[in-house]
């Protein structure tokens, strides 16, 4: 299946069957002839088109929100440096899949006044390097050391901005002493999924950045090297976060976010 319609059904088709735990379990979640009333108001939500975990949250978040009678505007930003700034202006009502502890901790501290988390949906979230699995000698960080030659030099990663590129570049490539053996190409996700694609289909070897949940993980057969340093950070949750004040002008909204949680199968 090629990777844009995978990003299709990720994005808008595969999120109609995902279990909402909790949600509208008393009966009280709206029905279909409140969906899209507006009667509680106007949300923003915010998304990464980039980061699949974002952009099928977002688009879960708007079909749950509208049935119990918001209006949902959705904002598409590039890079999670402006949708931070733009979710602590207000200019954002919701970022439907921030990564606080680790990933978007920078953002998380520098705006922190004006932030407010609306609690975690999904338990075990964390960043990874990855290889094919048929790459049988590699299966640790520590196994990069003197193999650049193998990756051209290159661990092929994603957008600039991304905490995961942070992430790479400051803490694991350092700690390993990789970064004067290897340089970290980024682009996008969508060119690190196709430098993958096609390596793997002449079992070419290369080393990634990903991270979970990602669908990736049931498209492609890789495997996540071992990472005995913790260069990569300790697993983390993902959040909805809000504009400071958001639970007290949208509390029905807040309180189904508290109550949305999803797991690996889900997100598969």
């Amino acid at each position: 299946m090629k990777k844009h319609k995978l990003l299709t059904i990720v994005g808008i088709s595969a999120i109609g069957g995902l279990v909402l735990a909790g949600c509208s379990s008393d009966g009280d979640g709206g029905d279909a002839g409140d969906e899209g009333s507006g009667d509680l108001g106007e949300i923003t939500l915010g998304y990464l088109p980039s980061w699949t975990d974002g952009l099928s949250m977002a688009y879960l978040t708007k079909d749950q929100l509208e049935k119990i009678g918001y209006t949902v505007e959705m904002e598409e930003l590039s890079e999670a440096g402006p949708l931070f700034t733009a979710l602590a202006g207000g200019d954002v009502d919701v970022f439907p899949s921030a990564w606080p502890q680790v990933t978007h901790a920078a953002y998380m501290e520098q705006y922190q006044d004006d932030l407010e988390d609306l609690g975690a949906y999904y338990e075990g979230a964390v960043l990874t390097i990855a290889v094919p699995s048929y790459m049988d000698d590699i299966n640790s960080i520590e196994d990069l050391k003197g193999q650049g030659d193998r990756f051209d030099g290159t661990i092929t990663g994603i957008e600039p901005g991304a905490g995961l590129t942070k992430q790479t570049q400051e803490s694991m490539m350092p700690e390993y002493g990789l970064d004067g053996e290897y340089e970290l190409a980024t682009s996008s996700t969508a060119g690190m999924l196709a430098s993958l694609e096609t390596a793997m289909a002449s079992e070419e070897d290369i080393v990634v950045t990903l991270w979970r949940p990602f669908w990736a993980y049931n498209e492609y057969d890789v495997k996540d090297l071992e990472d005995p340093k913790g260069a990569m950070g300790e697993p983390e949750t993902l959040n909805f976060v809000g504009h400071a004040g958001f639970a007290e002008e949208y509390p029905e909204a807040a309180e189904l976010m508290s109550q949305i949680k999803l797991d690996d199968d889900q997100y598969g």
